[in-house]
């Protein structure tokens, strides 16, 4: 897809797998359960979306903007990222394993509960709330 704009549209449980995803908008759409595993996506936005539950697996995402989007229980296995940008965003129970978070910024998003590998939590652009949190995943007694 290149050129593409999706407004108010239902693709839940679509499958895009091995997509190539260019210059696409996704503009106040229901995305549950879409699967980009292994797809292309450049110059890609997420505005006002519900997409919890999608598949991000071996995707590579290049200027990929998710703005105040729902991403619960969405899945960023493996995922490369170049210039990511995630915009209050619900990332509660996401999984972003293997993926280096070096300077992706998470910090206007929320969540009670995410899934990172610490080893690639170096870098990460954090809220002092959520820098606590991942203190407390390191073992560490945080005391006030």
């Amino acid at each position: 897809m290149t050129d593409v704009i999706f407004e108010n549209c239902n693709l839940s449980n679509a499958n895009l797998q091995n997509g190539l995803i260019y210059r696409v908008s996704f503009k106040d759409c229901k995305l549950l359960g879409v699967n980009f595993s292994e797809a292309g996506l450049s110059n890609v936005t997420f505005e006002n979306c519900q997409a919890g539950l999608c598949n991000f697996v071996d995707t590579t995402l290049k200027t990929v903007i998710f703005d105040h989007t729902s991403l619960k229980g969405t899945t960023f296995a493996n995922s490369q990222f170049k210039n990511p940008v995630f915009n209050a965003c619900d990332l509660d129970d996401a999984y972003i394993g293997e993926c280096p978070l070096k300077g992706i910024d998470i910090s206007s998003c929320s969540y009670d509960r995410i899934n990172v590998d610490l080893k690639h939590l170096a870098g990460c652009i954090v809220s002092p709330q959520q820098a606590i949190g991942f203190a407390r995943l390191l073992g560490l007694v945080i005391k006030s």
